[in-house]
């Protein structure tokens, strides 16, 4: 199922080159389901609980035969690898530092991939949102950064974040697309050579 509609990306589309025709700079915005599919995660879980058993079942020696504690072992981490792939559980087991880690490499990576880093004056942003993990990051160029200070898209991030929580995240890209072009506009405004050298459309993964 996509995330958004045709007339929610238009939407998109439309802020994006309205601010950039304010601004010499270049925007682009990034959205993914998850950052990873940690597919690790469920059997790291259900092997866990499976090599608690003996520990618990030490407690009551009675409750279970010893021959059988190996075979229940199995039959837990089987059913539990399964019940911890639903989405929902998953992404709920899986530590905040390392959901902050895959979603924080892979802006990195769309940076390059999407070629921001190959504007004149170094004046790229990507506004990068990874709804499982309800992550949002804003990475701009060298030529934004020596101008423009982190509070400022820290501000704009947290706006963001909590969009995002809400599932309003045609808002939040909206209000922070405007949000980033009023900040480029300030420091980077259009010239008459201003030309459009990166889509405006949301990139969907």
């Amino acid at each position: 199922m996509p995330f958004m509609t045709t007339a929610d990306k238009q939407r998109i589309s439309d802020a994006i080159a309205a601010i950039e025709r304010q601004t010499s700079g270049e925007l682009v915005t990034v959205i993914t389901r998850s950052s990873d599919d940690y597919r690790y995660i469920p059997y790291l879980w259900a092997a866990l609980l499976a090599l608690l058993l003996p520990g618990i079942l030490s407690l009551d020696p009675a409750l279970v035969p010893a021959k059988l504690h190996y075979l229940l072992q199995i039959c837990i981490f089987l059913g539990a690898s399964v019940l911890f792939k639903w989405p929902p559980l998953k992404i709920r087991l899986i530590p905040p530092g390392i959901k902050k880690l895959r979603a924080h490499r892979l802006a990195l990576e769309q940076f390059f991939v999407q070629n921001l880093h190959s504007t004149p004056g170094r004046t790229g942003i990507l506004l990068f949102v990874s709804v499982a993990e309800h992550y949002v990051e804003i990475i701009a160029d060298k030529g934004i950064n020596d101008v423009v200070s982190e509070h400022d898209w820290k501000d704009i991030v947290e706006q963001f974040v909590v969009q995002v929580k809400d599932k309003r995240v045609v808002d939040g890209f909206l209000t922070a697309i405007f949000a980033c072009g009023t900040l480029l506009a300030a420091h980077f405004p259009a010239t008459a050579e201003n030309t459009n050298e990166l889509p405006n459309h949301l990139v969907e993964l």
